[in-house]
């Protein structure tokens, strides 16, 4: 299996059916007094405790083959996935007072107050486009990385 199959579709998959079990347990461990659940709460938590112990060793083999795998020279993956990483949360925060920065109030009268950016807007929409560029090539490479690596045992 191939390092993107495992960590895109098979950790998707179990994350879901996680999700679906307990959904599932939820609505069937109280039942009015009486009446029988709908479903046996012991086997979907049979269920939901295999699939967790899937997802981590799922997990575990990711994480590992991420450590083994060389990214560049003197480079590994786990390094490119936090800097992918970081790029992607400088972005999110660049942008984010870009917006706060553009905000308009016009004014109405000359005696209303009125506000200024405190910073260039202009540079630091640059930044965050630039850091938005660096990301998407870096991903990229992550991706077709992630779909010639074998996952690990």
């Amino acid at each position: 299996m191939k390092l993107a199959e495992a960590a895109l579709a098979e950790s998707a998959d179990c994350q879901k059916k996680i999700e679906k079990l307990k959904e599932r347990l939820v609505n069937c461990v109280r039942v009015q007094e009486g009446e029988q659940p709908i479903e046996d709460p012991n086997a979907l938590l049979k269920d939901l405790r295999a699939t967790h112990d899937r997802m981590t060793d799922l997990v575990t083999r990711i994480n590992r083959t991420n450590s083994s795998t060389d990214f560049t020279p003197g480079t590994g993956l786990s390094d490119a996935l936090a800097q992918r990483d970081h790029l992607a949360m400088l972005r999110a925060s660049l942008t984010r007072v870009v917006e706060a920065a553009s905000i308009r109030a016009d004014r109405m009268t000359r005696s209303e107050v009125k506000y200024v950016s405190a910073i260039s807007v202009r540079d630091l929409q640059v930044e965050a486009d630039t850091a938005a560029q660096a990301h998407r090539k870096l991903d990229s490479r992550i991706q077709e990385l992630n779909w010639t690596t074998e996952l690990l045992s």
